[in-house]
């Protein structure tokens, strides 16, 4: 047997025990139907990954979706997902030594024709720059009477607007794909380099997100990065926060500000600060996720010898205290925090 078809192989015994694989490499997650949801590749707690567990109506077993990222696949994929920065080989190994299998068999030296995740990857991001590429200012479209309508002022050239965006619902999906208006946001790395477009789809009768399942999507890579809003003046303090309306939200009450958007509780555990940094005000929901994030991140910053600082809404998120008091007094709740926590700002 040669190791291509030892890999279809593996990726089908897999599947015939996706339930017990999906209780070891991902327990915070939580079986409903005949699916086992979890936030995202990493096993942080959620719905958005939804994992099938046994075939059904002609779909695969094993196969998943992650409706955040618009990311798929199999469990040898997603195995490899789960543990980080490790070859194919070792993945392959783990594999095995979970199903009992040994040892695991040499690669072929030949180049294989069937893609491997990094080059899946790679894949993904050069889709994600040419659809980011593609996207033109949002003033004056959809997407600023979408950001407008929930109080947010602070825009910036990490926004696009696209008409018609390709909106997939799943990898198996019988439905005939569509297009459809979305708000667009460049993720990049700490050199400046895109790594992902997350995609904000809009319902265009209405002006807010589109009434579908998992409206707002990535295509790329967020791992570590972020979307990023300059002020247009040097300062070593950086605004780092979860969603990106939420982040927009105290980027309007406080302009002066550069801000980094994580998207996700779990991805704001993840960032990894850029150089030259001094301080970082964490800027997390009000809620268990939020607060766990902060504090992983806060661990990350200390090591790093890196100054943290809370900011944390009065109710659900910033873009709620925005919508809900105005942005006068949101900025003067973030600056009373902010000096209670050592800032020194003339607030004028």
């Amino acid at each position: 047997m040669n190791a291509r078809r030892s890999i279809a192989d593996l990726s089908a015994d897999l599947a015939d025990r996706a339930e017990s694989f999906c209780r070891q490499y991902f327990p915070e997650g939580r079986k409903q139907g005949n699916y086992w949801q979890v936030g995202d590749t990493s096993g942080a707690k959620g719905q958005s990954l939804a994992i099938r567990l046994q075939a059904q109506g002609g779909r695969k077993a094993g196969s998943w979706q992650d409706f955040a990222t618009g990311e798929y696949g199999d469990l040898i994929d997603l195995l490899q997902e789960r543990l980080g920065s490790v070859t194919l080989k070792e993945t392959l190994r783990e594999a095995r030594s979970f199903l009992g299998v040994f040892p695991c068999p040499a690669m072929p030296r030949e180049p294989r024709k069937a893609e491997c995740p990094d080059t899946a990857s790679a894949k993904r991001i050069a889709r994600a720059r040419k659809l980011f590429a593609a996207g033109k200012p949002v003033l004056g479209t959809l997407a600023a009477t979408y950001l407008q309508g929930r109080g947010i002022t602070r825009l910036g050239p990490a926004l696009r607007y696209h008409p018609r965006v390709f909106l997939r619902r799943g990898e198996d999906d019988a439905d005939p794909p569509r297009r459809a208006p979305a708000l667009l946001a460049k993720i990049t790395d700490n050199r400046g380099q895109v790594t992902g477009c997350a995609r904000f789809y809009l319902d265009p009768s209405t002006g807010g997100l589109a009434e579908i399942e998992s409206p707002k999507r990535i295509l790329g890579q967020l791992h570590g990065h972020a979307i990023r809003f300059w002020s247009g003046t040097t300062r070593c303090d950086l605004i780092v926060g979860e969603g990106l309306e939420n982040t927009l939200s105290v980027g309007t009450a406080l302009p002066e500000f550069d801000l980094a958007s994580c998207l996700t509780a779990t991805h704001l555990g993840l960032f990894i600060p850029p150089p030259g940094i001094k301080r970082i005000w964490i800027a997390w929901d009000n809620d268990e996720a939020g607060c766990n994030a902060s504090i992983i991140l806060r661990k990350q910053l200390e090591s790093r010898e890196i100054t943290c600082g809370d900011l944390v809404p009065n109710m659900g998120d910033f873009n709620d205290d925005l919508r809900a008091f105005g942005k006068d007094a949101l900025r003067r709740s973030l600056i009373e925090a902010m000096k209670a926590q050592g800032l020194e700002i003339e607030d004028g």
